[in-house]
């Protein structure tokens, strides 16, 4: 049997791992091919706001889906102390001693292969699988094959491989800016932003596309609206655009949900109602909305805010939170007696704007006979004393 180990960090897996993988599969057809995700990394610390182990093990597991010969093997997560992959082939020698073992590596780890914690073990134990460019098949991998050849009797073999320009570490750079998703695997981005690892930022089009399946058709102009209103108001009030865009993007993504389905919602997150609640049901779609953005996107504390009060509105709210509220009010797309001026004075006294648009709200609430929810109301009082 022949069995192929892929080692690396994986920190995190991309689709330049991906590729190799496909390479691996194709050029050397192996019976098992374990994909290694190391414990601890022998040759340099892990960057800061990296993914556990376990949760690096994970995101293998997402990005190595598509091929179902890949199998995510723990062997370095059950081992304390750095992950040396002698100690890797010395256990899969035991357990397999008839068996071939193909070690995958680089060009580049193939030209100092002689630094390798007991090398000499591993080209006694393993083929080395070099995935080699056409154009790196040159003097120096030559040689570099020659002289471990020579000198220890290595079994090497070339795989063509045509690589994917990616770096793990490029990657974890362009992550905080938003940016860097498509060197990554649908699932494993999608994982990276829910959990924030890296300190990851969504890309704003990727979270826009996700945002499109909880809307409904007719609310697509509202929300993107809503965006360019958040924006503009960020901007002009000295906030963080890029996070008023992330906030508006995803402030209607339960808003569809019927009566049954935010009940639901509030019991998968825990969110205690009172009577008012239940029986003004679109008023949840607020707090499960912000609850759903935090589990789904990562939404932090900011954004989550924002979203929660971003229908009711509440006393004492931050210049951000406010800025949501706004935008929702007086976005492009809203057309109702006294937005022209509400949208000028947005821009001129946000608590004045506040004070404005909450009343404006209890009329119309009133004028159909319906009650005014309580955290409406304390807003309103709150926000026209502030304007005396």
């Amino acid at each position: 049997m022949k069995i192929a180990v892929y080692g690396g960090s994986f920190n995190p897996p991309h689709l330049g791992h991906v590729e190799a993988a496909k390479t691996v599969v194709r050029e050397l057809r192996p019976d098992r091919f374990l994909i290694v995700p190391a414990n601890i990394p022998p040759h340099k610390a892990l960057a800061e706001d990296s993914p556990t182990a376990e949760q690096r093990m994970e995101l293998c597991r997402l990005a190595f889906k598509e091929i179902p010969e890949c199998e995510i093997s723990d062997i370095e997560l059950r081992r304390e102390g750095k992950s040396y992959t002698f100690d890797t082939v010395q256990e899969l020698r035991e357990r397999c001693p008839e068996d071939e073992i193909c070690l995958v590596l680089g060009t580049d780890m193939l030209e100092s292969f002689e630094e390798w914690y007991h090398f000499r073990f591993l080209l006694e134990n393993c083929t080395l699988a070099v995935l080699a460019r056409e154009e790196d098949d040159g003097e120096k991998l030559r040689a570099a094959a020659g002289k471990l050849r020579g000198e220890y009797g290595a079994k090497i073999l070339l795989l063509r491989h045509e690589p994917l320009e990616a770096s793990s570490e490029l990657i974890r750079e362009r992550l905080p800016m938003r940016a860097g998703e498509d060197l990554l695997g649908e699932s494993v981005y999608a994982e990276i932003i829910r959990q924030r690892f890296y300190g990851a930022k969504p890309e704003l089009t990727w979270l826009r596309d996700k945002a499109m399946d909880f809307l409904d058709e007719y609310r697509v102009a509202h929300v993107a609206g809503c965006e360019s209103e958040a924006v503009s108001l960020a901007r002009f009030w000295g906030e963080d655009p890029e996070l008023a865009a992330e906030a508006a993007i995803l402030h209607d993504i339960t808003k569809r949900c019927g009566r049954d389905q935010q009940l639901q919602l509030c019991e998968k997150y825990g969110i205690i109602i009172d009577n008012s609640e239940k029986e003004n049901y679109r008023l949840l779609h607020a707090r499960t909305g912000a609850a759903m953005a935090h589990e789904l996107f990562g939404a932090d504390e900011t954004v989550c805010e924002a979203i929660r009060w971003h229908t009711t509105g509440k006393p004492d709210m931050t210049q951000f939170e406010k800025i949501l509220y706004l935008a929702d009010y007086i976005e492009p797309t809203r057309d109702f007696e006294g937005v022209k001026e509400l949208r000028e004075l947005a821009y001129e006294d946000l608590n004045r704007a506040m004070a404005l648009g909450l009343k404006m709200t209890i009329d119309v609430i009133r004028g159909e006979g319906r009650e005014v929810y309580v955290d409406t109301l304390n807003a309103y009082e709150w926000y026209n004393e502030k304007e005396k």
